[in-house]
């Protein structure tokens, strides 16, 4: 799962852009990024600005009934929302770290998770609605079961896309399989995590001084 996100403008975000090939600039900074509001989307179609919950384009309404900010890896050639999107309107969303809830005592505790160049490429699939007038280009993130060692934090976890697997996620013109390596539950690189402050549960809250460690971090390593 992955419910809430950041961008800071980092080197390594800078870099991750440049790698795809896209002609875009550095994406704003924005912190506590929460679903229905604005991301940024690369894609090979032209890089813009989404909405953080799929809106198919046969949606009859903007409907929220339906938790479509996150696609499960194993529904996407099976789902009516996904399985177009899949085979032919893939992106990236670029982050430099997403948080998680973990339960620990009577409470859950809020994560950062990142990597250390703090930048991190995310599977996504988009779609445009053109029931409101105006277009509206709509995403989600697409997740996979969580590796063993981030099982700790939560059950899911978000498809982070390493080396050539990003750009073969943007490349429409080849197919996906739903067996592609690159949704295994493994991770990838290692990762670093951290616990910040309970106040980024309130999606209001956008100071980017909440996600300073209120912890010591920990580290994951690599599966590969």
């Amino acid at each position: 799962m992955c419910g809430r996100f950041n961008i800071a403008q980092t080197p390594g975000l800078s870099a991750l852009i440049d790698s795809l090939g896209l002609a875009v600039s550095l994406p704003p900074a924005r912190y506590n990024v929460a679903p229905t509001e604005p991301v940024t989307l690369l894609r090979r179609e032209g890089p813009g600005e989404a909405r953080w919950w799929l809106t198919p384009s046969w949606a009859p309404a903007l409907d929220q009934r339906y938790a479509m900010f996150n696609a499960r890896c194993e529904n996407l050639a099976t789902s009516r929302a996904f399985r177009g999107p899949f085979r032919r309107q893939r992106g990236i969303v670029p982050m430099s770290s997403f948080l998680e809830w973990r339960r620990e005592g009577k409470g859950k505790v809020p994560w950062l998770i990142t990597n250390g160049d703090e930048a991190l490429a995310v599977a996504a699939l988009w779609d445009v609605w053109n029931g409101g007038g105006a277009p509206l280009l709509s995403c989600t993130l697409v997740t996979t079961a969580a590796a063993p060692a981030f099982r700790r934090w939560h059950q899911r976890m978000p498809v982070l896309l390493a080396g050539e697997e990003a750009l073969r996620w943007l490349d429409n013109e080849s197919p996906v399989a739903v067996d592609d390596p690159l949704f295994a539950p493994v991770l990838k690189f290692p990762l670093q995590l951290a616990p910040v402050a309970r106040a980024v549960g309130d999606t209001r809250r956008k100071d980017p001084s909440l996600m300073a460690p209120a912890g010591p971090w920990a580290t994951l390593d690599s599966d590969r």
